[in-house]
């Protein structure tokens, strides 16, 4: 998927200056921006910064922070837990090989807070203004 360091940082960077291109917005750049917050910008630390990114980002980007649209805590919070616990495990895997490794697991389907909430809870207003805890299974990894 990424075949280098230089890309990961452009995501991020390009998340931070509201400059990435909409359609490279994907789930796959959700989590390499956070491993890249994670691991090479300790000084905004990604779960106080990353929910104030994306809706800036958003918003630059014509988008809406809305009870149905943008910004999502429950998902944004478990993600970066995801990564955390990742980035925790493997602390001296290059970034690209890191985001590529990550999402070759369960985090690469966009689908994969399924098998943790029902999509009747997850896909709530509460559960995208405020973390709503797993109600189909535990996380395996603390929040």
């Amino acid at each position: 998927m990424f075949t280098t360091d230089p890309e990961i940082v452009a995501i991020g960077e390009g998340l931070i200056a509201r400059t990435l291109p909409k359609p490279a917005w994907t789930h796959a750049a959700h989590f390499a921006a956070v491993l890249w917050l994670l691991r090479c910008r300790p000084d905004l630390p990604a779960r106080t910064h990353m929910p104030g990114l994306i809706r800036a980002y958003n918003e630059a980007t014509g988008g809406a922070n809305t009870d149905g649209e943008g910004y999502h805590e429950t998902i944004t919070i478990a993600s970066i837990a995801a990564a955390a616990h990742y980035v925790a495990a493997h602390p001296h895997t290059p970034l690209h090989t890191l985001v590529n490794t990550l999402l070759a697991g369960p985090c690469g389907d966009k689908n994969w807070l399924l098998t943790h909430w029902s999509a009747a809870t997850l896909f709530t207003p509460r559960a995208r203004r405020s973390w709503v805890p797993p109600d189909l299974a535990p996380l395996p990894f603390p929040v």
